[in-house]
């Protein structure tokens, strides 16, 4: 697989990263060993940045990742997002971005992890009651004592994204960006290129929406999503059927044709493929290319039939700082 810079200021990473928040129940129940195979199948097919965050299942993603990397934590760069807090019920229910938080947050992700160090550690949501230099500056004293390698963000807007990188350099900005969730292009992605900064793009099929992918169950997140909402899900139904038929008449799959649009929009923007199975990895690596004349016919299907629905509920869209 080729590898790109992960912005001026980071590493060496994979043309595309695995995102292994599916493999800890987000989506309903999840096979552990599979979960495991699958990890273990991106590192062979030449993966080397995994995505995880403290908050996925409670722990339990880290601990995952931690006991898949067993042998193999020198061939990968872990990237972890922290500070969300849940209730007892899954729920979102704030953010701690204090200093202090900080640390003790990176020292429970170092046991679950297993690892002596953090690749990239972001802040998964802006703490509206911290400014962003207070926690970025934490995270640097983390990178100074060995912790840490590189610092990114994650859901913050052009003006954020400078003054974090004011304090530290910024590796990279995750955040989500597909077919139809292309908000970042206005501001975002202008001001991230001109300081040196790589996307990590998550969301890339929203979250199955491209691909026809159904709600598994009530513990299915997509169940609280205005996207899969009953009368925005029949409307979107239209934009599903164009892009499977436009997949089919090039003898590819849906999730290919979305990644593939992704990876399309720039060598500093790095599709993080979500899956959960060896096959849904596979389906989402193979290689396809997209001609100037594709991507215009991608682009007027959209236009056509514009996805309904926000990305995220009421709640959640209010806790973007991408979204101000």
């Amino acid at each position: 697989m080729n590898k790109v810079k992960l912005g001026a200021a980071g590493p060496e990473v994979s043309r595309y990263g695995l995102g292994c928040m599916a493999m800890s129940g987000m989506y309903g129940p999840s096979d552990e060993q599979e979960s495991i195979a699958t990890i273990h199948a991106a590192i062979d097919a030449g993966i080397t940045l995994l995505d995880t965050g403290d908050f996925y299942g409670m722990g339990h993603n880290e601990m995952l990742i931690g006991r898949a990397l067993e042998g193999r934590r020198d061939r990968v760069q872990i990237s972890v997002k922290f500070g969300a807090m849940r209730g007892p019920d899954g729920m979102w229910i704030g953010v701690d971005g204090r200093p202090v938080a900080v640390r003790n947050f990176l020292a429970y992700s170092l046991k679950r992890l297993k690892t002596d160090h953090v690749d990239v550690y972001r802040l998964s949501r802006l703490d509206p009651n911290v400014p962003i230099e207070d926690t970025v500056g934490a995270i640097a004293e983390m990178v100074k004592a060995g912790y840490v390698r590189y610092i990114g963000l994650s859901e913050v807007g052009a003006a954020t994204i400078r003054r974090a990188a004011a304090v530290h350099p910024i590796c990279d900005l995750q955040i989500e960006y597909s077919l139809v969730s292309r908000g970042i292009e206005h501001e975002i992605l202008p001001a991230v290129r001109e300081l040196g900064i790589a996307v990590t793009a998550y969301g890339i099929l929203s979250r199955g929406l491209l691909t026809g992918s159904p709600i598994s169950g009530p513990h299915d997140i997509r169940d609280r999503m205005p996207r899969f909402a009953s009368g925005n899900i029949e409307q979107n139904a239209s934009l599903i059927n164009s892009l499977a038929a436009f997949a089919r008449r090039r003898n590819v799959t849906p999730a290919q044709v979305a990644t593939a649009w992704v990876a399309s929009r720039g060598s500093d923007i790095i599709p993080l493929i979500g899956a959960r199975t060896r096959e849904q990895l596979n389906d989402s690596l193979a290689p396809v290319e997209l001609s100037q004349g594709d991507l215009a016919e991608l682009e007027a299907m959209v236009a056509a039939a514009p996805v309904a629905g926000t990305r995220y509920d009421a709640h959640q869209m209010r806790m973007l700082d991408s979204e101000r």
